[in-house]
């Protein structure tokens, strides 16, 4: 019996584990600080390294975030990516809403800290 999908997600199983294999692995590979370092200095070097397609890379030059998980990117690996390039998870989350940051912020259930 498969996943009954729920209208708005996705859903990360093994076929899109699979698909995003490439995506996932240079992704976890950014938990060293010498690859993350790596990656700042030559993004292009870098994706070229894990056999990135072009349509993969393009997604990673434009910060696709949801065309990165519609591509099988694990969303865990997908927070280390927007992690070195400054997106943090709110910025990732306003992005794959088509929201502003500030009307993505208007929608969270939290309180300013004192």
């Amino acid at each position: 019996m498969g996943l009954a999908p729920i209208a708005g997600t996705s859903i990360f199983d093994l076929r899109a584990s699979r698909r995003g294999y490439r995506l996932n692995k240079m992704c976890g590979s950014l938990c060293s600080p010498a690859n993350r370092e790596a990656f700042k200095r030559d993004e292009e070097a870098y994706m070229t390294r894990f056999s990135l397609s072009e349509s993969e890379k393009q997604l990673i030059r434009s910060r696709d975030f949801a065309g990165m998980i519609d591509a099988g990117m694990n969303i865990y690996f997908m927070l280390k990516i927007g992690s070195v390039t400054g997106n943090s998870l709110y910025r990732m989350g306003a992005q794959m809403r088509g929201e502003s940051y500030e009307q993505f912020l208007a929608t969270r259930n939290f309180k300013d800290a004192v």
